[in-house]
């Protein structure tokens, strides 16, 4: 019974562990870009960097209102060699007898208003609103640099797996043709110089196996970092059945996703925005020359103990209300107004630059993928034509050698051409697929989940 029982553990113990393996996730490109989006460290940072620039704003917008504040003052003072008998008149009161030690005490409310100060306030309000507008489109910015490398890392890692299966192919070319070898060898059809090329070719393939692994587990790596998975699960990718059709799709016009991206893309917008955000400084700085006019008001009251009134009585005989007007004109403000006025020039001019540097990395940019795009996909064109030649002419050339028409040398040779033409098919389709990708991207499209 208990042997049963023992027996029935461990199977059940297996089975979860099957079904562990078998719910093993597997990150598809949208999988790995939306878990990016949402626990990247600088993405984090960014929307920290929003909400700091959103707090900017409303407190730009609460200098628009009137400030109060309340205030009280209790004083006490002492008079160690006061002469008796003497008048004398402390805060509006008059004695007759001093004493060495008293108090006064003070309460009020202030108010106070910028009416006008040359639209300044109100600039700055509009002014760190653009900020936090940039704020946005920074944080976009960082989501779009993101998922860029998330595609392209993506991507190798699918190329990395092809290039392993074609190498495991390669390699299953050379046993056979290894033990094809052995067998010449033993009839007397070939020497063990010939047979340890042969050898020596197998060896090779089973290196280019393992490389082709590590580049695989070096792609993934990067790719667990950048989504700051730092758990010890292991880590795997669902493995899209791409297509030859993708690879030889309609590639956008460069001018068409150029001017796409223009309207679209952040980096461009930010750039926008600065310039605009310039002009509302210049605008600020060229209010530094105008008048100032601002609102206060004032309610208190007092009371001291050199009276001998009841201190409720004080309260509300002492009380006193004022409003004034202020009027603030600057003569002579040390060139304030001019240097501040010149910078803000200065920066919008650095902003035109900058906003024409933005527009040049884009173009360039967008060039560089559109040229990668069309010419990956005429290599994969032809690198398909060589595959199936190559593939032909080793046919033709593994016969050959059977019946001793071809030697080692010209079998070796065909087959490293049929393995190299094999990669360059393979690079050229994936690379082709990356670039139209990011093309599709550029044009304001979601990265499609290959």
């Amino acid at each position: 019974m208990k042997k049963s029982l023992m027996m029935a553990a461990i199977a059940l113990t297996m089975a979860g562990s099957s079904m562990a393996q078998t719910e093993k996730k597997l990150w598809s490109m949208s999988d790995c870009i939306g878990y990016a989006l949402e626990n990247n460290i600088q993405l984090q940072q960014s929307r920290l960097n929003r909400q700091s620039a959103q707090e900017d704003v409303l407190q730009a917008k609460a200098q628009l209102l009137p400030s109060l504040s309340a205030s009280t003052g209790q004083n006490i003072t002492y008079r160690p060699w006061v002469e008796q008998g003497m008048n004398a008149v402390t805060n509006g009161y008059v004695q007759s007898s001093i004493d060495k030690v008293y108090y006064n005490g003070s309460y009020g409310v202030n108010a106070n208003w910028t009416v006008w100060n040359g639209n300044q306030n109100r600039n700055q309000v509009k002014m760190n609103e653009l900020t936090a507008e940039q704020s946005v489109l920074d944080s976009a910015m960082t989501a779009n640099n993101i998922q860029e490398q998330i595609a392209q890392l993506y991507v190798q890692i699918l190329y990395s797996n092809e290039a392993i299966e074609v190498n495991k192919q390669s390699l299953l070319t050379s046993k056979k043709n290894e033990e094809r070898g052995q067998e010449m060898v033993r009839v007397g059809k070939m020497s063990k110089a010939d047979l340890a090329q042969l050898t020596a070719q197998r060896a090779q393939d089973e290196y280019n196996i393992v490389a082709a692994e590590s580049n695989m587990r070096n792609y993934k790596r990067q790719l667990k970092q950048l989504l700051r998975i730092t758990d010890n699960v292991e880590f795997d990718i669902k493995v899209p059945a791409t297509t030859d059709e993708q690879a030889l799709a309609a590639i956008p016009a460069l001018t068409t996703v150029y001017e796409e991206a223009l309207m679209m893309r952040p980096e461009i917008q930010n750039s926008q925005l600065a310039i605009k955000s310039s002009d509302l400084n210049l605008k600020i700085a060229k209010a530094y020359g105008m008048p100032t006019v601002g609102v206060s008001g004032t309610a208190g009251t007092n009371t001291t103990s050199m009276s001998s009134t009841g201190w409720g009585t004080q309260l509300k005989t002492n009380f006193d209300v004022g409003v004034g007007v202020n009027v603030s004109i600057p003569l002579i403000d040390n060139r304030k107004k001019k240097t501040a006025v010149n910078k803000a020039n200065i920066q919008r001019q650095m902003a035109e630059l900058d906003l024409k540097n933005q527009q040049t990395n884009l173009y360039s940019t967008i060039e560089g993928y559109w040229l990668e795009a069309v010419t990956n996909q005429e290599k994969f064109k032809a690198a398909r034509i060589s595959t199936q030649s190559e593939q032909q002419s080793y046919n033709l050339l593994s016969e050959q050698f059977r019946l001793g028409l071809k030697n080692i040398i010209e079998l070796m040779t065909g087959k490293d051409k049929l393995l190299a033409a094999q990669q360059a098919e393979l690079q050229s389709k994936y690379q082709t697929i990356l670039n139209m990708q990011m093309l599709k991207f550029y044009q304001g499209k979601t990265i499609a989940n290959l």
